[in-house]
């Protein structure tokens, strides 16, 4: 029986974009359509999908893409990418600002602003990043469920450098550089608590089995998928500390649910806890202080600030940086000027 193994070896694009799969053929496998022997082992995949995702250089043996009518050998190792399924969303233009820090004939980078979702789905039909996309840029090619450019996502109010791809060449180059983990992406998080020390949070992430709404870590690996976060230390605050996450993965919320499961919820994250005190006094001053931060930064601190990839037509390394918004600025400069009044008092 063939090895099928769908979640340690999913891709580091987000979670509800892509659907990812390997597997690995055993030793007596008879030569047969990959389409077919694709069809036969995937639930809920009909063969035109399947069909679709090899014309298109979805389907790798063995690393190489292959067409569908591809004869599979024992031992072949096959990984498939597939979008998931369109749903009935009409994408409408609208011309929403958007901040693009570079662009060339393959690809666009942009600096994502707060309080904007990235795509449309439930509950957001319009003002997406996507809606400003179709307005400012024409024929942006389509991967999955209708989303056009799309790679890559940040959470609603997560704000920085995002790539967009601008032809199908960029948009499987890049999607493949997600899948082997050779982008390198960079967040800066004001969490609560005073991290001690640099370090890793290794544990898979997946939908809380008590709130469909957010996510959490499964320790013992027996559910969700298999994510990695390294941490350091920026500056610390006192009872809040500075941090940058470096993304060896990418699941939905990651950083946002490793950094709570050790403890150091992000300022202002109120999915998770994080816009009340959760570190510091009981004096009336200091918690007027605190509301008037999260009055400032009404959402998680949390900002993509580096990114950096192969561009997917010359080779080259390209890395791309966007400082911290302001909310973000004014909050930290608040905090350390909390701590100086401190210390000085002491």
């Amino acid at each position: 029986m063939s090895e099928f193994d769908e979640h340690t070896e999913a891709s580091d694009q987000d979670d509800d974009l892509f659907e990812h799969h390997r597997i690995v053929t055993d030793k007596g496998q008879g030569q047969v359509r990959i389409d077919k022997f694709l069809f036969d082992r995937l639930e809920k995949t009909s063969r035109t999908r399947i069909q679709e995702s090899c014309d298109n250089g979805f389907v790798r043996v063995n690393g190489i893409a292959v067409k569908s009518s591809y004869k599979i050998k024992p031992l072949d190792v096959i990984t498939i990418e597939m979008p998931y399924p369109v749903r009935e969303i009409e994408l409408i233009p609208e011309n929403i600002p958007l901040e693009i820090l570079y662009e060339d004939d393959d690809l666009i980078i942009l600096n994502k602003s707060s309080n904007m979702v990235v795509h449309p789905g439930h509950g957001n039909y319009s003002g997406t990043l996507v809606n400003a996309l179709i307005y400012h840029f024409q024929n942006l090619p389509v991967r999955s469920d209708a989303h056009p450019g799309l790679v890559h996502r940040l959470d609603k109010n997560t704000t920085g450098v995002m790539v967009i791809a601008k032809t199908d060449q960029a948009l499987i180059n890049l999607s493949k550089q997600f899948f082997d983990r050779t982008i390198e992406r960079r967040y800066v998080a004001l969490v609560w608590g005073d991290v001690k020390e640099d370090g890793t949070v290794i544990g898979n992430t997946g939908r809380s089995l008590k709130d469909r709404k957010v996510f959490t870590v499964f320790p013992n690996g027996d559910y969700g998928k298999h994510a990695v976060t390294h941490f350091k230390v920026l500056e610390r605050l006192g009872y809040v500390t500075l941090v940058e996450c470096k993304l060896e993965t990418g699941r939905t919320h990651q950083i946002r649910v490793h950094m709570k499961h050790i403890g150091h919820t992000l300022f202002g994250d109120f999915e998770y806890g994080g816009d009340h005190i959760l570190k510091g006094t009981t004096f009336a001053k200091y918690k007027q202080f605190v509301q008037n931060c999260l009055d400032i930064l009404p959402r998680q601190a949390l900002h993509a600030r580096s990114l950096g990839f192969n561009h997917p037509r010359t080779g080259e390394w390209m890395q791309f940086e966007k400082e911290l918004p302001t909310d973000m600025q004014q909050v930290i400069e608040r905090w350390r000027n909390y701590i100086s009044a401190q210390h000085s008092e002491v």
